[in-house]
């Protein structure tokens, strides 16, 4: 099957690394390798560019993509979250820039079988690793209301989480819950049709909670920050792109925790508690798609890019 992958904020997330044609960078969610494509295209026969992704499918096809490169490229399978052990088993200790395009890729979604489309029918899987042998049916029917509605209500900030959740237990409990469609009618069925007519899909934030709980994505974005800035180079930047409120408030708070981390009273005239700075946010608002990106490419409409920039070398 075949599919086309438009990537996100393209230039603007290539131009904010700043790339050195002798730097090394690290490509964190390398999906069908569009952005690494590009960086790569700016490295010099010295420069270098590390791709990791939990996906299989995807490493083949940015594999593929990145052929003319291979002699600059190093892909491994693995989360991002473990970013510090790939650089070290590769002999790396510092980067010179790392970016992440959060979510679920525009192949991962067009493909029926994985499960993360509200709009095909499928088996409930929603896996970004297929190693992995927990799946959203699993979630869906094996997680008490309590907890399904805490992801809802949580993950995928929907006011009807509580009745949402309600209404799976009762379907499930007659049998379970097997694709996506079925779990669709559910959901439809549990939002009143005066607010489904005025809202999108109504199923779309109960599937980004499942997803989002299912492959842990808040957490590991949240355990891997500060990892990824300790291993820049003075000067090496770290750029997110994010697609929806939870990740975006994740990336902004860090950044502006990192830059200013004194817990002081403001009264004290100096600091005391003897927490650094580790550098500075570059963009005080988020760089956001073009007009014509998101006419192009409707995927992008929500997608906002973060970058912070290392400083000092007292590390």
């Amino acid at each position: 099957m075949e599919f086309k992958h438009v990537s996100v904020l393209l230039d603007e997330t290539v131009s904010s690394l700043n790339i050195r044609p002798d730097g090394i960078y690290v490509d964190g969610t390398l999906g069908g390798g569009g952005h690494a494509y590009e960086v790569c295209s700016r490295l010099g026969e010295n420069g270098r560019l590390i791709g990791i992704d939990q996906d299989e499918f995807a490493i083949g096809r940015a594999t593929e993509r990145l052929k003319p490169f291979e002699d600059r490229v190093t892909i491994v399978r693995d989360n991002y979250v473990n970013i510090r052990s790939v650089l070290q088993g590769l002999g790396i200790s510092g980067v010179d820039g790392i970016y992440l395009d959060l979510g679920v890729s525009s192949f991962q979604f067009d493909d029926a079988e994985r499960g993360f489309s509200y709009r095909t029918d499928a088996p409930l899987d929603m896996r970004m690793d297929k190693r992995e042998t927990q799946t959203a049916r699993d979630i869906v029917n094996e997680y008490s209301e309590k907890e399904l509605f805490r992801m809802i209500r949580d993950y995928g900030e929907d006011p009807f989480a509580q009745n949402i959740a309600k209404h799976i237990v009762r379907a499930r409990s007659e049998k379970p819950i097997e694709t996506t469609f079925e779990l669709v009618e559910i959901i439809k069925g549990a939002i009143p049709a005066k607010i489904r007519a005025k809202k999108g899909h109504p199923a779309k934030q109960t599937f980004q909670a499942i997803r989002i709980e299912l492959n842990h994505e808040l957490d590991v974005l949240r355990d891997s920050l500060d990892t990824m800035i300790d291993l820049l180079n003075p000067g090496g930047r770290l750029s997110i792109i994010t697609f929806h409120s939870l990740e975006d408030r994740i990336v902004k708070n860090h950044f502006r925790t990192v830059e200013n981390p004194c817990i002081c009273p403001p009264e004290f005239p100096v600091c005391v508690c003897g927490r650094k700075s580790k550098g500075h946010v570059v963009t005080r608002k988020p760089i956001l798609p073009t007009e014509e990106e998101m006419e192009t490419n409707p995927r992008s409409k929500s997608a906002k890019l973060r970058v912070f920039e290392k400083t000092g070398g007292d590390e």
